[in-house]
């Protein structure tokens, strides 16, 4: 009988969305196939400490302290207490956010070698990244709303006139590396400018002040990597009394939005949204799986808004449940994903990484 494969979950991280983090791994860490798979949780302090926790737990100092093993030929964890190895077989990264989703974390996960769910450090990075998301999705002619980026140190070249003039009002000030709105803001006149700036620049050295689109907020999953497939579009419906998607409404205010799986859309538009959503997913190197969301205005015009390469798996995550209506249920869904990073690992097992050359050194 084959042995269970042992999965680490890592959760928490030195992330703004260290709490959603959280959620989405002990559903995660709940649901997984135990059958074909061992999980451990492996958790990280929000000053990102390390340590290996007894299943999913808000609580993660009461664990044990872990460090690096950078032995290519054994590469993991230790336990620092006793010094014992801790096996891992595939690290299945829940990290949301700052130093987990944008190619930190999976740069240190590449260095050791050890396989790993979802996209690597290129696809992490940019994907991450809404400034530098937003060119590339226009340089493969996919639409993205009318944008402006500003550095910290840019904060006297920026005039609230020359924004209104060139994106309209309201617009949208938003953090350029956070998820789950954290660091956003709705700008409709000059005396929330001031505010929004700061806000913004509170989480992040860069910012992006964006076009407001006046349109449905439509989401659409995408799983696998040669090919990757795409599901059908979901909706969420927000509620009058938020302005936009925001934190609270995402996560604290269970009446805030109606979800609807899979959305009400004709055919066309469906058939459009999953090739846009399946060419930017493709075009930021994305790998593995990934949640895109979009804007679909009145007259059937379709924007990128950005994508997640680590979407959330909470009771009220869009991604598990676009997939649920597919008729892949969560732990079908883990164990494909699971399957996925395993397959991608080996198969780039083939690329040389030594050059036999006449250099004398």
């Amino acid at each position: 009988m084959e042995s269970k494969k042992i999965v680490a979950i890592l959760y928490g991280g030195r992330s703004v969305e260290h709490g959603v983090s959280i959620n989405s791994a002990r559903n995660i860490f709940e649901y997984i196939d135990k059958e074909k798979f061992e999980p451990i949780a492996i958790g990280i302090n929000t000053k990102g400490k390390w340590f290996l926790t007894k299943g999913v737990d808000k609580n993660i100092e009461q664990g044990q302290p872990l460090g690096l093993i950078l032995d290519p030929e054994k590469p993991g964890f230790i336990l620092m207490a006793s010094g014992d190895r801790l096996k891992i077989d595939i690290i299945f990264p829940v990290l949301h956010g700052t130093d987990g989703e944008d190619g930190s974390i999976q740069g240190l996960i590449k260095a050791i070698d050890l396989p790993m769910v979802g996209t690597s450090v290129l696809g992490s990075a940019i994907s991450m990244n809404k400034i530098i998301a937003k060119r590339l999705l226009q340089e493969a002619g996919i639409p993205v709303t009318k944008f402006i980026a500003y550095h910290f140190d840019d904060q006297k070249k920026i005039k609230f006139e020359t924004i209104k003039k060139s994106l309209g009002l309201p617009f949208m000030v938003k953090s350029a590396s956070l998820g789950s709105s954290v660091g956003v803001t709705k700008v409709s006149r000059k005396s929330d400018f001031k505010n929004a700036l700061a806000e913004s620049f509170k989480y992040d050295q860069e910012i992006l002040v964006e076009q407001f689109i006046e349109g449905r907020e439509i989401e659409c999953a995408i799983l696998g990597n040669q090919p990757a497939e795409a599901s059908n579009p979901g909706e969420i419906v927000i509620s009058k009394k938020y302005e936009f998607y925001t934190f609270d409404a995402k996560y604290v205010d269970a009446e805030a939005v109606e979800i609807k799986v899979p959305a009400k859309l004709d055919k066309k538009s469906v058939k459009l949204i999953r090739e846009v959503s399946l060419k930017a997913y493709r075009a930021l190197h994305c790998e593995d799986f990934s949640r895109v969301d979009l804007f679909l205005t009145k007259k059937g015009k379709i924007y990128v808004n950005e994508i997640n390469t680590i979407p959330g798996f909470t009771n009220s995550s869009m991604y598990p449940m676009m997939w649920k209506e597919r008729g892949i249920s969560f732990s079908d869904l883990i164990t494909r994903l699971l399957t996925l990073a395993a397959d991608r690992y080996a198969a780039n097992k083939r690329v040389e990484h030594d050059f036999q050359s006449s250099l004398k050194f």
